[in-house]
């Protein structure tokens, strides 16, 4: 090869004007390109809305339906009202189960609501603040819950997520995933 020709037949898929040892342009800025090289989101946990939360209303409702099969023998219309209360109950946690799912992958929280049209909102990991848990009596003994998530997002600063199955392990899931982003990204948050 002579010195009129610098690059040799192996660097032809290079760019004559760039040098060898930085990244393509287009590379640098593209989506997949990060500081830091990291691959795709990983799922940690996916979740939704646990029926099991409605326990309570459902036990009010049992109590009615007694209520109302004592008062349909005095006045058997009243009977009407058993089915059609059940059916708008189990409606209506069916719309509240369908209309919200949570993803947490290692760098964001995912929470989408919605039936008809959907909403997708995301809080990076690092921004989330605190991590509490509610339960109630009737919680507790089924082993569910509202997570209390407060962030540092502007569109979501304060979070509930309500009828979390196993909500301590969930909890403790985002709060690990929070902490391992930090300490890769070297943040650490003194106390005021």
């Amino acid at each position: 090869m002579d010195a009129s020709q610098p690059h040799d037949a192996g660097d032809a898929a290079t760019d004559p004007g760039q040098d060898a040892g930085q990244p393509n342009p287009a590379e640098k800025f593209s989506a997949t390109h990060k500081r830091g090289e990291r691959g795709p989101d990983e799922t940690i946990w996916r979740g939704g809305y646990s029926a099991v939360d409605q326990s309570g209303s459902f036990m009010i409702l049992g109590l009615i339906t007694i209520g109302l099969i004592a008062g349909g023998i005095f006045f058997p219309l009243v009977l009407i009202a058993i089915p059609v209360l059940w059916i708008i109950q189990l409606v209506r946690v069916w719309w509240i189960k369908m209309g919200v799912a949570y993803e947490l992958t290692n760098r964001r929280f995912i929470h989408e609501s919605g039936v008809i049209s959907r909403t997708t909102d995301r809080i990076e990991v690092i921004d989330v603040d605190d991590v509490t848990i509610e339960q109630g009596i009737m919680d507790r003994m089924f082993n569910v819950g509202t997570i209390k998530i407060t962030s540092s997002d502007r569109t979501h600063p304060e979070l509930r997520l309500h009828g979390i199955k196993d909500v301590r392990k969930v909890a403790l899931m985002i709060d690990d995933a929070r902490q391992a982003e930090r300490d890769r990204r070297g943040v650490y948050i003194e106390s005021v």
